[in-house]
């Protein structure tokens, strides 16, 4: 038995397609069960809950063997201790309850490199806890996602211009959240593994903000310019938009060391360099978002 959390999310709903295709039995954890589409609900067993509850994930992991693990941040927390590890600490709990024996998780890139770099930070202290139950434990790390951009679909539709704190010129990593669930269908359908380790995620090329923005320029067929913000701005903009001051500092933490190179901390290898270019995810995903 697998169990997915978070799997109405980006990597959750395209991993449960995958994972639905090979026949194994397979349990989610959903807020709200009525967004999985109909031929979802139908081939799977649904908790219905919060994966933070620990009743949710005891009731979740009983039977189980493998876990994906994926905390969604809520940006009102108080901490990032309590977005990531509180909201952890029962399903650490569980496992070790239930004898669930392998568990893949959503990570950062980076472990080493800086001592404080917010969610990065925050996400390796999670890691940290889950392979202490003695789980075997996979940490996806990754660098930022393309798909973030899609929070920024409108303004790049209608002004033709996106927004981050980061250096125009500063090439690095961006990967798929597609090519995300991949990598983690392998390792959750894999009983083979064991131990604890990192695997990158790395997309399959370094690109700058303008680079991209050239690249979506090409694909959407009207000029798209990157506008560098500064990281007071960006604060600014998480808290109006209603996040906490410790969480909207994490993302300015977590910023601030990927403008200092972070996500090239990883060496790229062929098994870090998933498929789906830049230009492809244009193609395939901003573009019908934009034009939506």
């Amino acid at each position: 038995m697998i169990v997915v959390t978070a799997p109405t999310g980006q990597i959750g709903s395209s991993l449960l397609g995958t994972l639905l295709e090979t026949g194994e039995p397979i349990r989610v954890i959903a807020r709200d069960p009525a967004r999985l589409a109909d031929h979802v609900r139908e081939r799977v067993e649904v908790v219905k809950g919060s994966h933070s509850d620990a009743a949710v994930v005891d009731e979740a992991f009983a039977g189980a063997d493998t876990v994906f693990w994926l905390v969604a941040a809520d940006h009102r927390a108080e901490s990032l201790e309590a977005a990531y590890l509180d909201f952890t600490r029962p399903a650490c709990e569980a496992i070790e309850k239930h004898g669930v024996t392998r568990a893949v998780g959503v990570s950062a890139l980076g472990r080493g490199v800086a001592e404080n770099a917010g969610y990065l930070s925050a996400s390796w202290a999670m890691d940290d806890l889950i392979a202490a139950t003695g789980v075997h434990y996979r940490a996806l790390t990754m660098p930022t996602f393309m798909d973030n951009l899609l929070w920024q679909a409108g303004s790049i539709g209608k002004d033709g211009v996106f927004f981050a704190p980061v250096s125009g010129d500063r090439k690095a990593p961006t990967c798929a959240t597609r090519d995300i669930a991949a990598v983690a269908a392998g390792l959750l359908l894999d009983r083979s593994w064991e131990g604890v380790a990192d695997v990158p995620v790395l997309g399959p090329e370094d690109l700058s903000q303008n680079d991209l923005a050239g690249i979506m320029s090409d694909v959407l067929g009207r000029p798209v310019r990157y506008q560098q913000v500064s990281m007071d701005a960006f604060r600014a903009t998480q808290r109006a938009n209603g996040w906490s001051e410790a969480m909207a500092q994490g993302m300015v933490d977590m910023m601030l060391a990927k403008e200092a190179g972070i996500d090239s901390a990883a060496p790229r290898t062929p098994e870090a360099t998933t498929p789906t270019t830049f230009r492809q995810w244009c193609s395939e995903v901003l573009k019908p978002a934009v034009a939506a």
